[in-house]
């Protein structure tokens, strides 16, 4: 005798809507894009903190910290060869800056020397270090100092009336303004001076620290604080798009 048929029986489910569907999708693409930022970022983060907070040359620095760090203002110098150059145009690079006339005398030559020890103390990473010698008067430079600047790796020379210059760069009580090496960071901000008759090993410790702290933001090359905010963009354009 045959047995009954058994009737098979079917639990129908929901399907998802294809537009939630996309949207779960998109969802997930963006979390996994932005883990992916946060890692790639997190070295350059941490030394914006190290750099911008903790500021690691604190209270054992040789020279003397600005804070707040001062802008280098909107100003148009001149070369050498009287073209103009904004100031601002420097940014993007750590520089050792000197302060003097034309007749640069023999103390001014010594800090020149002493500018130059420093960029080429800090090794691999002198390529993110420039020289920039402020004349503040219309004196001309003596014609074999001119020539070995300019022959010099990174120098710049440019000419800024001296109030321009003291409304942005200040000496240490008791100093004139000429007495110091000052350093400016890559966004253009004066934020060191160098003691008077400053001791370059002393000093090389300084710029060292800098240089370390603002590693994971600043490369060689002015075009890298260009090209940072360009990558940040095209970042959060991908992870905003629909």
């Amino acid at each position: 005798m045959a047995e009954p048929t058994e009737l098979l029986g079917l639990t129908v489910h929901s399907m998802p809507m294809p537009g939630e569907a996309l949207r779960r999708q998109r969802v997930s693409g963006r979390f996994k894009m932005l883990l992916v930022l946060l890692v790639c970022a997190a070295p350059v983060l941490a030394s914006y903190y190290t750099y911008f907070i903790v500021r690691p040359v604190g209270g054992t620095a040789y020279g003397t910290l600005i804070q707040p760090a001062v802008p280098a203002p909107e100003v148009q110098a001149l070369t050498v060869d009287g073209r103009p150059q904004p100031l601002r145009s420097l940014a993007g690079q750590w520089l050792l800056v000197v302060v003097s006339g034309g007749g640069c005398d023999p103390a001014c030559e010594k800090r020149l020397f002493l500018q130059r020890q420093l960029r080429e103390m800090t090794g691999r990473d002198a390529d993110r270090v420039d020289k920039l010698w402020l004349l503040i008067d219309d004196a001309p430079i003596a014609p074999a100092l001119q020539q070995a600047m300019l022959g010099s790796p990174a120098m710049n020379i440019l000419r800024l009336p001296r109030t321009a210059v003291s409304a942005w760069l200040q000496p240490a009580p008791g100093q004139a303004l000429e007495d110091h090496l000052y350093i400016v960071d890559p966004l253009g901000d004066w934020m060191m001076r160098a003691p008077a008759n400053a001791d370059p090993s002393k000093l090389k410790r300084d710029v060292e620290r800098l240089l370390r702290a603002s590693a994971g933001w600043d490369k060689a090359g002015r075009q890298s604080l260009v090209e940072a905010p360009r990558a940040a963009s095209a970042a959060s354009a991908a992870i905003h798009k629909p």
